[in-house]
């Protein structure tokens, strides 16, 4: 497997708009989970020079060099350039916004962060089958200073905050049409265990340490999800999946939390999400989607950084969640499957 590299990563659509009832008022002082938000403490490990080899994949005949895989632009060249697209017939034609996005308004491509089949990663978001009108909320909000990350290190969802405030409502239809249109499903596994590999961070993302580094510590408080393949997931593939270690006896208490609302801690996610938390209408479905993501917008909402129109209807059900509530509900609606369609909600194509 080859040394790892660093790819940007971009925040987008959020996870949880739900449930409606307000708890009691919290009893002791929150902290933001920091696994969650998986910020590098170092500084990054500068990127080897790279040759023009051509890259492959399983499943596909295509080939990129690494600057293609990234959507970097030829000496010279003024056209329109967006990163490698392994898989072009899982899904529909792309908006220019998603394709290539616009450089002359510093835009980054949807499709180099979230991919073209809106799988994205565990330090982005997962867009493929959330609702339109959800995601087109979710930019406004980022324009109009309403959401942002409760960890003002997370360079990427900064990032995301500045693509939306340079786009046009226009451009937000169309990349928002185009995600919802791609049915969600499995991308996630989820593991209980004492233990977890020994990872690297890479701008967010988490890859096992190979070779003399490689080994297990313990997982203690925290959920740890880790790529799968790391070349392949450097290498944009769709189809390489997350592993996600969390503690033992995780997944029962979760299930205690989002099923019943654990004796008034919270309120039942399925009472807004649906049953199977696939979603219904416009609320987002979140089943099987990555649990870091879900643990970061359970958190921005109980610590007030998500603020738009639709940010009410979940601040009473976070606001008496700890920090272990947290790490229990994300990894228990990680582990449920994605509705055989892609989710309820999720446009067919």
């Amino acid at each position: 497997m080859k040394s790892s590299k660093i790819l940007m990563g971009l925040g987008l659509a959020g996870t949880c708009v739900a449930a409606a009832l307000a708890a009691e008022p919290a009893q002791q002082a929150l902290q933001k989970p920091e696994w969650a938000y998986a910020v590098p403490t170092s500084p990054p490990t500068p990127a080897p020079p790279r040759d023009q080899t051509l890259h492959s994949l399983p499943g596909t005949d295509r080939k990129f060099t690494w600057d293609q895989v990234q959507g970097r632009r030829p000496p010279g060249f003024t056209g329109q350039v967006g990163p490698a697209d392994w898989f072009p017939n899982e899904h529909p034609p792309m908006p220019d916004i998603v394709a290539y996005g616009d450089p002359a308004r510093g835009i980054l491509p949807c499709a180099l962060c979230h991919y073209p089949s809106g799988k994205g990663r565990s330090e982005n978001a997962s867009v493929a089958g959330l609702p339109k009108e959800y995601m087109v909320q979710t930019m406004r909000d980022m324009r109009d200073g309403l959401r942002v990350s409760a960890e003002p290190r997370k360079a990427n969802a900064g990032l995301m905050v500045r693509f939306a405030k340079a786009m046009t409502d226009a451009e937000m239809e169309a990349s928002a049409g185009y995600y919802a249109s791609i049915p969600w499903t499995p991308h996630v596994k989820v593991v209980e265990s004492r233990t977890g590999p020994k990872v690297r961070n890479l701008g967010g993302l988490l890859l096992p340490h190979e070779g003399a580094q490689a080994g297990v510590e313990p997982l203690g408080k925290r959920i740890l999800e880790v790529t799968e393949d790391g070349e392949r997931t450097e290498l944009r593939d769709p189809h390489s999946p997350f592993i996600a270690y969390v503690p033992i006896g995780t997944l029962a208490k979760g299930k205690a939390l989002v099923t019943t609302g654990g004796r008034g801690r919270t309120v039942a996610c399925g009472a807004c999400h649906g049953e199977d938390l696939n979603g219904i209408g416009p609320i987002p479905g979140i089943a099987g989607r990555s649990p870091s993501y879900i643990a970061r917008q359970l958190n921005d909402l109980r610590q007030g950084t998500r603020r738009g129109p639709w940010a009410p209807l979940m601040t009473g059900v976070v606001q008496n969640l700890t920090d272990e509530d947290i790490l229990n509900i994300s990894a228990y609606v990680a582990a449920q499957p994605p509705a055989p369609t892609g989710g309820t909600n999720a446009p067919r194509r």
